[in-house]
């Protein structure tokens, strides 16, 4: 069950909103696809992402994929827990496996992101 009060890309990643603080991290489904997280590449605070682009990389023991920012903006925090324990995205992706959190320039892409009900309908429609 994907937490109600996020939204959800079609990448398989999500955004926590407080404010104008938006919190991303990886779904649950997202960690169950790559299997074991071995290694992390994030974006230095204070550094910029841009909606649609890649700000980091989540290595698996089966793949290496993108992340890619939802909104764009300033990155006020980066966590470093992922970096020293990448199993933290397998064991808890929604708490202490969260990835980055950005200071918004607008919101408004946020508007395109999917519910948890569209998401677990979307991952359905994917798996078949």
């Amino acid at each position: 069950m994907n937490p109600v009060e996020l939204k959800y890309n079609k990448d398989h990643e999500y955004a926590r909103v407080s404010g104008n603080i938006v919190t991303f991290g990886i779904t649950n489904h997202a960690q169950e696809s790559l299997g074991d997280v071995v290694f992390v590449e994030l974006p230095d605070e204070g550094s910029s992402v841009t909606v649609g682009k890649s700000y980091g990389t989540v290595e698996s023991v089966k793949a290496v994929s993108d992340i890619t920012a939802s909104i764009s903006g300033k990155v006020v925090e980066v966590n470093t827990l992922v970096l020293d324990a990448p199993d933290l995205l397998n064991s808890d992706p929604y708490g202490e496996g969260w990835l980055i959190k950005v200071e918004a320039d607008d919101l408004s892409s946020l508007e395109t992101m999917m519910t948890a009900a569209e998401y677990e309908a979307f991952v359905a429609e994917e798996e078949h």
